[in-house]
């Protein structure tokens, strides 16, 4: 990143927001009742709400508040949410405080991950400067999500804790990455949930960035700020994307749900003989074209605005493709939903065989951590029956390495794709 000079003209990094305890006041104590002591102890980092046998202390919301089990003994120190059926995330597994070091400390060591990774990456031809730098839970800092794209940093804040300490997080990406700007990309929905007022765009840095500037192996990417998804584009699926344009060489492509056509891009540089990249947003779409223009790749990606449903349809009625990409948005944010996000894995995995030449190769994603792939694999069966056709499954994909998961924390896993060549039965 480049370092520039903070704007004084940038939105106060610190507005207002409820008072906590007051300094060198007790530590609120958080006592889970019999039963469900062991997935914290083992490692978990959720407290749920129906775990919680009593809080004494009087906490507010984003206090820090030390677990401890049914005997007193001490599970860790975590960040108190109310109005949340995850009341307290876990960030120390013992009596160390929750404090501006801690938060140092674990973003040092998430920028050291990365650069273990070989993130950034500048060598020629795999140039990548966009990578998921914290990814909550999996970097030890549950409510915080911080992408880097370009000279950007971009961050989402998931909990009122971590909006309470924002300030601190704001000063240790300024003084450890030096970048142009940090935007705040936080949902809305969920900060109104947790309690707080989310941010929007620029907090730290330069004012006029209306746009994220990045390579992502070699490919380059002008996304604006206006577009709208995640904290400004999917990194999860860098490693798909590199699968697939192995897999395109001489084939026809149809890259649905396709954003910006990160996959159409890839397939079109593996040497794709046709790719169609399929998205309702008429600004991804014009993006996207955008993107593949400067990459040399339009003349080889016909970009479509359509439903991608009805683009799978036609596809199917058109004879189909070699290869056919379905990565749609999350269809179950929760578990309780479930049930009806697999009964659409599985309409869609049957659109995707329809859509699919016999022989070819159907690529199903998704990003929702309540599915496992189990579930996605069961869907695709189903979805591949209906369709009169059978799927063998031979790779499978997850979320980078950059977007790290703790071993006790399996809903940390929550993106998966598995690729699969279709027989006729």
């Amino acid at each position: 990143m480049n370092a520039r000079a903070r704007s004084a003209h940038a939105p106060d990094p610190s507005p207002a927001r409820p008072e906590g305890r007051r300094p060198g006041s007790p530590i609120p104590v958080v006592t889970l009742k019999p039963g469900h002591v062991r997935p914290v102890w083992t490692g978990h980092p959720w407290v749920f709400a129906q775990a919680i046998a009593r809080i004494e202390g009087g906490a507010l919301p984003g206090d820090e508040v030390k677990v401890i089990d049914p005997h007193g003994a001490t599970l860790g120190h975590g960040l108190y949410t109310p109005r949340s059926a995850i009341p307290v995330r876990i960030y120390t597994r013992d009596d160390a405080p929750v404090d501006g070091a801690l938060f140092r400390r674990r973003i040092e060591r998430a920028i050291q991950h990365r650069r273990d990774l070989g993130l950034p990456n500048h060598a020629a031809g795999h140039e990548t400067t966009a990578y998921r730098l914290i990814h909550a839970e999996g970097d030890g800092l549950p409510g915080l999500v911080v992408d880097v794209l370009g000279d950007v940093a971009v961050v989402q804040i998931g909990t009122i804790g971590v909006k309470r300490r924002e300030g601190i997080v704001f000063d240790a990406l300024s003084e450890l990455l030096s970048p142009r700007a940090i935007v705040d990309r936080t949902s809305v929905e969920l900060a109104k949930k947790e309690g707080f007022e989310a941010a929007a765009g620029v907090v730290r840095g330069d004012t006029s960035v209306d746009r994220f500037s990045f390579v992502e192996r070699g490919l380059l990417y002008e996304i604006p700020l206006a577009l709208g998804q995640k904290t400004g584009f999917y990194l999860d699926q860098r490693t798909l994307r590199a699968r697939v344009e192995q897999l395109a060489h001489g084939r026809r492509v149809l890259d649905a749900f396709s954003f910006v056509g990160t996959f159409a891009m890839a397939a079109a540089r593996g040497g794709a003989k046709e790719v169609v990249a399929v998205d309702e947003s008429a600004l991804a779409i014009e993006v996207g074209a955008e993107c593949a223009r400067k990459n040399g790749l339009l003349g080889r990606i016909h970009f479509q605005r359509d439903d991608a449903r009805q683009a799978l349809s036609r596809a199917s009625a058109e004879g189909g493709f070699d290869i056919v990409l379905c990565d749609p948005p999350k269809l179950s944010p929760t578990r309780g939903a479930k049930e009806g996000a697999l009964g659409v894995y599985k309409a869609l995995a049957s659109a995707g065989c329809r859509a699919t030449k016999a022989g070819g190769i159907l690529v199903l994603s998704s990003c929702s951590s309540a599915v496992s792939i189990d579930d996605l694999t069961r869907a695709l069966a189903l979805g591949a029956r209906e369709a009169r056709m059978h799927a063998v499954i031979f790779d499978r994909h997850f979320q980078g390495a950059d977007h790290p998961v703790s071993a006790a924390f399996p809903e940390g896993l929550y993106l998966k794709s598995v690729i699969a060549r279709l027989e006729v039965l």
